[in-house]
């Protein structure tokens, strides 16, 4: 089961994700976050386009990232499949569940889709979740973008920076497939007077 109300923040800290709820009302609320991704346009959009390898399995409903899938195309589904394997290692599909509908794909550039993501699907609410991607020199400037509004019986002080950790957290594991790797220090060599006293 999806698990918003976990306090997320302290995951976000070391990060170079902005994050910000950026509005809230009695019967809604807006979260931005942005992150630089160390890599192409084109290379990032192929991963946004793959769930399965960035969005945490935690804050899914069959606790498994990889039953996630995405249609990138006006109608297409982000879903995942409610698996079960047999005793005889046969995998079946027993459920599905719908997280959000594409609203608007243009590769390499925009991704928005509309679903009331984790407890909020219960909810008489609509979520609208904007994904940019802006060249940025060799890198890509990512922003996740997530409106939600309508009738719900959480309070709105509580949920929203709830939802604003979890959308946060998916953007640090998209940007975090694309960093670096650290340098390893290399050995200092040995000091001219440790060498002539091995001599």
């Amino acid at each position: 089961m999806f698990r918003f109300i976990l306090p997320l923040a302290a995951a976000l800290s070391a990060t170079a994700v902005q994050a910000e709820v950026t509005n809230t009302a009695d019967n809604g609320f807006t979260v931005k976050h942005s992150a630089p991704v160390n890599a192409a346009p084109e290379v990032v959009w192929k991963t946004i386009i793959a769930p399965a390898r960035w969005w945490n399995g935690e804050h899914s409903f069959s606790g498994n990232a990889e039953n996630f899938y995405l249609v990138p195309q006006a109608g297409g589904c982000f879903c995942e499949l409610l698996r079960t394997v047999s005793e005889d290692n046969i995998k079946s599909a027993e459920g599905s569940v719908q997280h959000m509908r594409v609203l608007f794909a243009q590769n390499n550039k925009a991704l928005r889709m509309s679903g009331a993501l984790g407890p909020l699907q219960g909810e008489a609410v609509t979520g609208t979740l904007t994904i940019g991607l802006r060249p940025d020199g060799e890198n890509t400037a990512v922003s996740f973008v997530y409106k939600v509004g309508g009738y719900m019986e959480f309070p709105v002080d509580q949920i929203a920076p709830a939802v604003d950790g979890v959308i946060g957290e998916q953007l640090t594991r998209l940007a975090a497939l694309f960093a670096p790797e650290e340098e390893t220090e290399a050995e200092p060599e040995s000091e001219p007077e440790e060498a002539e006293q091995a001599e």
